[in-house]
């Protein structure tokens, strides 16, 4: 309940002075109210009720293991840095008889066998859809300027802006078929029973991983390089001699 409480002034007032007055409420009613309340929609509330969702699950003919990791090796592309910054690369599972199945290759963009012509021939889809999201993205940050807003509002839609082109280009990276690279450099001057040499340098795999940018490459690794990897160099710089005089991959 709510008091009024009037100050007296022992009995002196002077003219025009107003009497003061203190008010006090008391609270402890509301919380029993809230409390009745509280009580009430708890009882009468319906809760949610759980829903289900039909899944579909894959039928029993699917592809086995062993044709989905063919199938993954197929969109693999292996690039091999040798001694010299030589480069060479082989597509899906190599061959160690055949020494024509390793490639060499160039990091010079302008030669005709260079390897991001090879990227970009293998990756044209995701890269088409990568420049799509670029060129929406330059076309909403010419409106938003054209808008004249102040800094603070331009700033935050183009920070929007950037956050859909990189959700674009990630979910491009994602495009079913696109190619994984498996980089592998020759990085010890150790001899080998296959090819010796002085390794490949570091500028060399830099240059490599730069490729992977430039061409819109979403999945990448870079792995030891094996005897096999080295096999397959020395046998096509014997142009097959290797193999012919090795038991190797047989």
């Amino acid at each position: 309940m709510a008091q009024v409480e009037v100050k007296d002034n022992g009995g002196k007032k002077k003219k025009g002075q107003q009497k003061k007055m203190n008010i006090h409420v008391d609270f402890t009613p509301m919380v029993d109210m809230n409390m009745l309340l509280i009580t009430f929609f708890m009882l009468c509330t319906t809760m949610t009720e759980s829903r289900t969702m039909d899944l579909v699950m894959p039928s029993k003919d699917a592809v086995t293991e062993e044709q989905q990791s063919k199938l993954k090796a197929s969109e693999a592309i292996t690039i091999l840095i040798g001694d010299n910054d030589k480069v060479f690369y082989y597509l899906g599972e190599p061959d160690y008889k055949d020494f024509n199945s390793l490639v060499e290759t160039s990091l010079n963009p302008e030669d005709e066998n260079s390897i991001r012509n090879l990227l970009l021939d293998r990756n044209e889809e995701v890269i088409g859809l990568v420049d799509e999201a670029n060129k929406a993205y330059e076309e909403g940050q010419a409106n938003v300027k054209a808008m004249h807003l102040s800094k603070a509002d331009t700033e935050a839609k183009l920070a929007e802006l950037m956050t859909v082109r990189d959700d674009a280009v990630s979910e491009a990276k994602k495009t079913k078929g696109a190619p994984m690279v498996v980089i592998k450099a020759k990085t010890t001057t150790e001899n080998h029973d296959y090819v010796n040499g002085p390794g490949a340098t570091y500028s060399s795999l830099v240059d490599v991983l730069d490729e992977m940018i430039v061409c819109s490459v979403g999945k990448y690794a870079v792995v030891d390089i094996t005897d096999g990897d080295l096999f397959l160099i020395g046998n096509y710089l014997s142009k097959g001699e290797l193999a012919a005089s090795s038991d190797f991959g047989k």
